[in-house]
């Protein structure tokens, strides 16, 4: 069984090292960190896979990088989801080609913005925020 992470909304900046600094920071642990890149330019694509050792540890990982801030950014950290086959691409899983195209409703009503009362950074935040 594969205990990785999905780690997304990077700043183009952000290195594998980067990655590892933060993990060791916080005393997690990680087998191998891939920062994915555009080939042609090898910039960051803005996301990475973290490999962790056993479920509980990627577990804590996605606890500590789920919604943290970085620069304007929140991060997302989450299971990785196995890669799709070139042919499945553009099809939803579990769905036959034929019905993937149906339409669904549309949900009616207007969605009301919830207001958060400002949380305390993180020390993790805030040491970040003095590396930068």
């Amino acid at each position: 069984m594969s205990f990785t992470v999905f780690l997304g909304n990077l700043p183009t900046w952000v290195t594998k090292d980067d990655i590892l600094a933060w993990l060791r920071a916080e005393s997690l642990v990680a087998d191998e960190v891939k920062v994915i890149r555009n080939p042609e330019t090898q910039e960051s694509k803005g996301f990475a896979f973290i490999e962790a050792p056993n479920a509980e540890e990627m577990e804590s990982i996605i606890r500590r990088f789920d919604r943290a801030p970085l620069e304007d950014r929140i991060l997302r950290a989450n299971p990785a989801q196995p890669p799709r086959s070139k042919a499945a691409k553009g099809q939803s899983p579990n769905l036959p080609a034929a019905s993937a195209s149906v339409e669904r409703p549309k949900r009616g009503g207007k969605k009301h913005k919830k207001h958060k009362t400002p949380q305390p950074q993180s020390a993790f935040a805030q040491e970040l925020a003095k590396a930068l």
